[in-house]
């Protein structure tokens, strides 16, 4: 296969943490790889480093034909006004049209600043990306008005068109038996005046509970559950299912749960094999983060509560009746 030329192709940032690439990467570079077909242009993945960290078979497996390394030894760690440089020089040597990041605390942090020096514009936190026929603009959609409207931006006039993209929201592919991409390494200059933070210890601080993206099983409860004490019994379920709870926004919003747990446009995107939505009305901005779970089942009293439209299996009940005999079944394994 003939690769084309990198120039006015697709980057997407491959941002590392603890040596480890993101999944949000895996997840833009299957994206990026269905644009970049309608487009008909090269996916490139971009990391800024001191090349100590190689991934260069995963990154080919989902999706890129090129791998551009921005090195320097003052990139051996991220810090933001040297990665910015960085970016900045490979975007000037290989103008692609369309830039992604994922919407983490550094592409937050990082894609901001990229932009403004760019003198470019940049959408964020975007739930959909797409191609407008004839133009070939990027159509980037992105909750607005507290999740209430979905907004659709282009940025017409300038180039690369930025956007962050939600962790969760785009699907992961990957061909083992890909052309591994091909690395082009650019060693950049970064001055001693860009390094304003010196980093003197890192320390990484896990989670209490799993993440809800990568949990199979969701166990997830809304204003509903009546109280904060009542999530007990969804930790209780979850423990016997072998998965985590989860929250909708009413509920962290009150303060029973924490945003970690939070399910929805303005919360996580999540794809479980099995999602139980327990006193969980179904608002839209919920049903966009869990509607493509492998298997939904809705536990709520009002037999017009949207989320009933979207389950592979309504129960129409009081939850904190279903849940006491749901747990006492799951012990007695008699069911699932």
């Amino acid at each position: 296969m003939t690769r084309k030329p990198i120039e006015k192709g697709i980057f997407v940032f491959a941002e590392t943490v603890n040596g480890t690439v993101t999944d949000v990467v895996f997840e833009l570079l299957g994206k990026a790889r269905e644009l970049a077909a309608q487009l008909d242009v090269s996916v490139t993945a971009v990391m800024a480093g001191d090349g100590a960290f190689t991934p260069w078979k995963q990154l080919s497996a989902h999706g890129a034909d090129y791998i551009v390394l921005v090195k320097n030894p003052a990139l051996s760690q991220y810090l933001t006004l040297p990665c910015v440089r960085a970016l900045a020089e490979a975007v000037r040597l290989c103008s692609p049209e369309i830039f992604l990041f994922g919407a983490t605390p550094i592409g937050r942090d990082l894609a901001p600043r990229l932009s403004a020096r760019l003198s470019t514009g940049l959408t964020a936190d975007c739930t959909g990306l797409e191609i407008e026929d004839g133009s070939g603009h990027l159509l980037m959609t992105r909750p607005a008005f507290g999740g209430n409207l979905m907004a659709t931006i282009i940025c017409a006039d300038h180039r690369p068109q930025m956007a962050t993209v939600r962790p969760g929201v785009m699907v992961k592919q990957i061909n083992e038996a890909a052309q591994d991409a091909q690395l082009t390494v650019l060693d950049v200059n970064i001055p001693d005046s860009d390094a304003r933070v010196e980093i003197l210890e890192s320390a990484s601080n896990p989670p209490a509970r799993r993440s809800i993206r990568e949990a199979k099983v969701l166990i997830s409860g809304g204003r509903g559950m009546g109280s904060q004490k009542n999530f007990s019994q969804l930790e209780r379920i979850a423990d016997l299912l072998g998965g985590t709870i989860a929250s909708s926004r009413a509920a962290v919003d009150i303060g029973w749960q924490t945003k970690d747990r939070q399910v929805g446009q303005t919360g996580q995107t999540v794809r479980p094999d099995v999602y139980i939505a327990c006193g969980i009305s179904g608002a839209i901005q919920h049903l966009a983060g869990m509607e493509e779970s492998g298997f939904i089942v809705a536990i709520n009293k009002d037999e017009a509560a949207p989320i009933l439209g979207v389950a592979d299996l309504g129960i129409i009940g009081d939850v904190m009746t279903v849940l006491p005999a749901l747990e006492e079944a799951l012990r007695a394994e008699t069911v699932f």
